[in-house]
């Protein structure tokens, strides 16, 4: 295999898995034409069509999704090989790249990615803020952060993040006006502030639990969002009852800007996971991010019973 076999194969993988030449050139850092010309020698060398190409898509051929199938697996091994070597070296280096929701990405992840950065400038991030779910290993993220229930059973998971709970607040004003719920029945006769999945599209159902009892609450108003900043900032102008993980309204709820209803049926449930797919030795910039949010329970442990006297 010459040279050329292995730069016009990469350039291939490229285009078949973003779907697009111009992405697949801006990964590259090659220009659309010197991209296209790959390809073409490629095929001419190969004697078949290896992607059908329209004014709006790129996809493999029949032939293509063969080849992708054969060689994916082999240029993973090798850039799993250069990983382990760039190990050995003295410092880490390299490129994390990590999907989480907004609210981890802020409060979790980006401290840590930023002290790692500023001991190790050989270490850099791409961080991709995303609240669906996504396939880490056909997206080619390292590792993904979501919360504890929502992680594959096949995939390593790390605690990072104390357990959460959910707060249904809004301002004094509008319980003043609009009257207390008293239970997840009331919230029928309130205007309500929606969150929409950005991915699947339908908007939120409260979940709420009390007892054992488990109910899954749809509500109604004037304001929907599919970003929480957006469902805070509505509910401090009085436009109805948020519900958001605590953290977002903490600061709210201790200036007396919003109260808080509805707390006994907000249990708390598990916090954030980092998660990732692979259990071989992590490379060395990986593993820094690891340790770094690796979750600690600060809170003292109660002290061991006192041994049995002996007579």
């Amino acid at each position: 295999m010459q040279r050329d076999d292995l730069i016009d194969l990469n350039a291939f993988i490229a285009i078949a898995q973003e779907r697009s030449f111009t992405r697949a050139a801006a990964r590259m850092g090659l220009s659309q034409s010197a991209l296209s010309h790959k390809i073409r020698r490629l095929e001419t060398r190969l004697g078949v069509r290896l992607l059908s190409r329209t004014t709006r898509s790129v996809a493999p051929t029949d032939a293509g999704e063969r080849l992708l199938e054969g060689i994916v697996p082999a240029f993973d091994q090798i850039a799993d090989q250069l990983d382990i070597l760039g190990d050995l070296r003295e410092k880490p280096a390299g490129l994390i790249r990590i999907t989480a929701p907004q609210h981890a990405a802020q409060t979790i992840l980006w401290p840590a990615a930023a002290k790692i950065m500023h001991a190790y400038p050989e270490v850099s991030f791409e961080i991709s803020v995303d609240p669906g779910m996504r396939d880490i290993v056909a997206d080619r993220f390292d590792a993904g952060i979501r919360l504890g229930e929502q992680v594959a059973r096949d995939m390593i998971a790390l605690r990072i993040g104390p357990n959460l709970r959910m707060a249904a607040v809004a301002t004094p004003a509008y319980f003043a006006t609009h009257g207390v719920p008293l239970g997840p029945q009331d919230l029928a006769q309130h205007r309500c502030i929606n969150l929409r999945f950005t991915t699947a599209g339908g908007l939120y159902a409260w979940e709420l639990e009390k007892d054992g009892r488990e109910l899954n609450v749809r509500v109604e108003g004037q304001v929907i969002s599919n970003n929480a900043d957006v469902v805070v900032r509505a509910a401090r102008q009085g436009l109805g009852i948020a519900y958001l993980p605590e953290d977002y309204v903490r600061e709210d709820i201790a200036a007396g800007r919003l109260l808080r209803v509805l707390e006994d049926w907000c249990p708390p449930f598990p916090g954030y996971h980092l998660y990732y797919p692979s259990r071989r030795q992590p490379k060395a910039a990986f593993a820094l991010l690891i340790e770094a949010l690796r979750y600690r329970d600060a809170r003292p442990q109660p002290a061991p019973d006192p041994a049995p006297a002996h007579s």
